[in-house]
């Protein structure tokens, strides 16, 4: 009885101040074990932070994550940033958010070179056989995914229709999508505000897990008052470091460097990614493949077979773009090739990262004093309705590189179909996991490549 009564007095007590140090090792354990996507990411941080360590409460938790769910960004590292910056101040933040993609940059980096310079070995190969049917698949699931969420009414139908049409037989650049998406849903919100309401979000906080660290009732701390003179030095601070970057890419290389280009063209990627990484893949397609041709339309499959599998956000998979893009055009001439993709590798994740976090540095002193008060999402509803469409022809395009690896007028690729149809089967009925789907897959493929000769 006594234990009883210990373990109910230590649940109801509020944890122990938690220190720079502790928090910098969870937070580089986090970015190992971040596995299953935005969703994933968000379900282990609140076990972690909320239910178990209780370093934040759950509705401080929530608040924080809403105004992530509002920004461009991966929210999932977003929000990770955000509590390390409530936490420890400015480097708080910037540890946690670091930390939450490094892992997964590293391990990148060295599964793109195994692809680069293994990819035609048999077993890598077939392996990747059997993995890009399954990232079709994986695709229209995020589609149907997030639509059953978006498309909650006539209007988002509409629009996410609009917007397949816009892309699939217009070919309109992804931004001016997220553009009039966003128009919409501001002017349409004056006449019907029902209609573009977002859908529940992640919900209430439904039970207590006792005090925590930062509770509900917690003053909001010093450093994350809002003040003009903080938002103005961390702006200055966000453009000054983008500038230096930039510069130096131009001072080496020129404008029309590749590098350059890579740093621009990724600065963009970074402010369209509403809706999470398959909203922005198309654009990363449009840019880095039909029209800088970094990379082919097989290889940026690969690409997001291997993102699918590493730790941290999904739109990691820019490191391998990359990577990849770094290696092709030798941007360090021919006898640093790995060099060469180590360095766009990283120059791709630096700014496709840094205006997250100035968006949190920058913005959270204001969402600090807004507990509650978060409006104005109905943009953001219309651009998450887009985002169906748009993802829905990223399916339709895997579908087709896959389907057909040489064209329509080649032969129909009978065992990646059903390869695609089985893990649609799995992840639609069965609910099966990212992981284990990639793994069933891959062996698949290795059997379909071992067995096609003795077939022939």
């Amino acid at each position: 009885m006594s234990a009883v009564l210990r373990g109910t007095q230590q649940q109801d007590a509020a944890p122990a101040p938690v220190s720079f140090r502790e928090a910098f090792w969870f937070w580089l354990k986090l970015g190992f074990i971040s596995f299953g996507g935005p969703a994933g990411q968000i379900a282990i941080m609140h076990t972690e932070l909320v239910e178990r360590r209780r370093w934040i409460s759950e509705k401080r938790f929530l608040h924080a994550l809403n105004y992530c769910m509002l920004l461009p960004g991966p929210e999932a590292q977003q929000l990770a940033t955000y509590i390390g910056w409530l936490m420890h101040r400015t480097w708080g933040g910037i540890v946690a958010g670091a930390l939450f993609v490094l892992p997964s940059l590293f391990i990148l980096i060295g599964l793109s070179w195994i692809y680069l310079r293994f990819g035609d070995v048999p077993v890598v190969a077939g392996i990747f056989y059997g993995i890009k049917p399954a990232v079709t698949a994986l695709v229209l699931h995020a589609a149907h995914r997030i639509g059953s969420r978006a498309l909650k009414n006539g209007w988002m139908w509409s629009i996410a229709a609009l917007a397949f049409v816009a892309i699939f037989a217009f070919g309109t650049p992804f931004p001016a999508i997220v553009l009039a998406a966003a128009l919409i849903g501001h002017f349409g919100a004056r006449w019907a505000p029902g209609v573009f309401a977002l859908g529940g979000g992640h919900g209430a906080a439904k039970q207590g897990y006792g005090p925590a660290l930062i509770d509900d009732d917690t003053p909001t701390p010093a450093h994350a008052r809002f003040s003009r003179s903080h938002l103005a030095k961390v702006l200055a601070a966000g453009l000054g470091l983008w500038a230096l970057a930039m510069g130096s890419l131009v001072a080496v290389q020129g404008l029309q460097g590749t590098l350059t280009q890579m740093g621009w063209f990724f600065t963009k990627a970074a402010l369209l990614t509403f809706g999470g990484a398959y909203a922005v893949l198309p654009y990363v397609y449009q840019g880095a493949v039909e029209h800088h041709q970094w990379l082919s339309g097989a290889q940026m499959i690969d690409g997001l077979a291997l993102g699918e599998t590493t730790p941290g956000p999904l739109i990691m998979v820019v490191a391998f773009v990359g990577f990849v893009s770094g290696w092709a055009r030798q941007v360090l001439g021919p006898d640093a090739l790995f060099l060469a993709g180590a360095l766009a590798a990283a120059v791709v994740t630096f700014f496709t990262f840094l205006p997250s976090f100035v968006f949190i540095l920058a913005g959270g002193p204001a969402i600090e004093a807004t507990h509650g008060k978060l409006g104005f999402t109905a943009p953001l509803s219309a651009i998450t309705a887009a985002v169906v469409g748009v993802i829905l022809n990223l399916a339709l395009f895997f579908a087709y590189h896959v389907l057909w690896p040489q064209g329509l007028s080649g032969a129909f690729d009978w065992p990646s179909a059903l390869i695609a149809l089985g893990a649609a089967v799995a992840l639609f009925r069965f609910k099966l996991g990212v992981m284990p789907l990639l793994g069933a897959c891959a062996a698949i493929g290795l059997a379909v490549t071992w067995l096609r000769p003795l077939m022939a």
